[in-house]
């Protein structure tokens, strides 16, 4: 991965933000203490209203280390973990199911895949995207791609589960500014809304180089991202506000989860 230097900041270049902050050892380091047992509980929450059965075929879209395909793989689901950055990949592939394993059993498999592209696998019951892995691009053309490669992998009547934030819970409580030491590692990140987009701004010095890396996600509404469920014959069927699966308030719920069915 190549690089060049402005000033006293490190800025990858020619890439999208996603492909290069994901792929380095400090995007895991800043969030390596995510609460994953709230994400397994959220996880078993949510198996039991879908009333999803094993080994019901799952592909977690944009699974990141793999936690929670791992987790659904021990539930008894067959489960196919999809990420863009080769490295989280890479350091799944450790969990994988062996080539000699039983395939009458559920197995779980990774592969690197852009969301954006048409998934290459069988028909499946259902399609997770989970803690705000959706509104990365560019284009209402790209995410328009992501709903459509979505519904054309879903078997009929399968389920799609998008858990993104809540657009107007997050510009009613911004942080501005704050400072996480994780390690030796001082972080200071900025946020700012900026055309419809909250965009973090993450800086920090490792060995006396300071760098910054940036994320940038659009504040889509409920009804823009239903639009781009309506267009590929996806019908929201529920819709929570926080992993507790309580009932989603526009002004107050932190996460906006919504269940889509596949109609046609």
């Amino acid at each position: 991965m190549q690089f060049t230097i402005f000033g006293k900041f490190k800025y990858f270049c020619g890439m999208e933000w996603f492909k290069t902050w994901f792929n380095t050892p400090y995007y895991h380091i800043l969030y390596q203490d995510r609460d994953y047992k709230e994400g397994e509980q959220f996880l078993e929450k949510l198996i039991d209203v879908l009333n999803l059965q094993p080994p019901s075929k799952i592909i977690d879209l944009a699974c990141g280390k793999g936690r929670h395909s791992v987790f659904l793989n021990k539930m008894g689901f067959d489960v196919l973990g999809l990420d863009l950055s080769e490295e989280s990949i890479s350091y799944n592939k450790k969990f994988e199911t062996p080539a000699s394993f039983n395939l009458t059993k559920p197995s779980l498999k990774f592969d690197v895949h852009d969301m954006r592209n048409p998934i290459k696998s069988e028909k499946v019951d259902a399609v997770f995207n989970l803690f705000t892995s959706f509104g990365y691009f560019k284009t209402d053309e790209e995410d328009q791609s992501v709903f459509s490669s979505v519904s054309n992998i879903l078997k009929e009547n399968g389920l799609f589960v998008l858990d993104f934030m809540n657009a107007e819970f997050v510009k009613n409580n911004l942080v501005e500014e704050e400072k996480i030491k994780k390690g030796n590692i001082l972080f200071t990140i900025k946020k700012r809304i900026e055309n419809q987009h909250i965009i973090k701004e993450i800086n920090f010095n490792v060995e006396g180089k300071d760098l910054q890396f940036e994320e940038k996600v659009k504040l889509l509404d409920l009804s823009s991202i239903e639009i781009f469920a309506k267009n590929v014959g996806l019908e929201r069927v529920k819709l929570w506000g926080d992993y507790q699966l309580n009932s989603f308030k526009e002004n107050s719920s932190p996460r906006c989860i919504i269940l889509f069915k596949k109609i046609k």
